[in-house]
């Protein structure tokens, strides 16, 4: 039989904010406002999802990079580890 796959946290966030966007523009169209307000108010929407898309983007290279980094020093060390071990076995 087939386990359930737990769902993924990436994937859980990003349904929840493809909502959120859904949400907000359904909000904005049927709220009653002239053609230059709705026109303006989605426009500051999209400037603000931008600019928010572009810090999450932002955030999620600085994790890739520290990730790499601590891989690469992780490996290092248990390099470093595995030659003292043998040395040590050596004698």
């Amino acid at each position: 039989m087939n386990e359930p796959r737990p769902s993924s946290y990436g994937t859980t966030f990003l349904t929840f904010l493809a909502g959120a966007a859904v949400g907000a523009v359904v909000v904005a169209l049927t709220t009653p406002k002239t053609g230059p307000e709705l026109r303006g108010n989605l426009r500051d929407l999209g400037l603000r999802a931008k600019r928010r898309a572009g810090e999450l983007a932002e955030d999620a290279a600085d994790t890739w990079d520290d990730f790499k980094e601590r891989t690469v020093l992780a490996s290092a060390d248990l390099k470093r580890g595995v030659a003292d071990a043998a040395r040590d076995l050596r004698g």
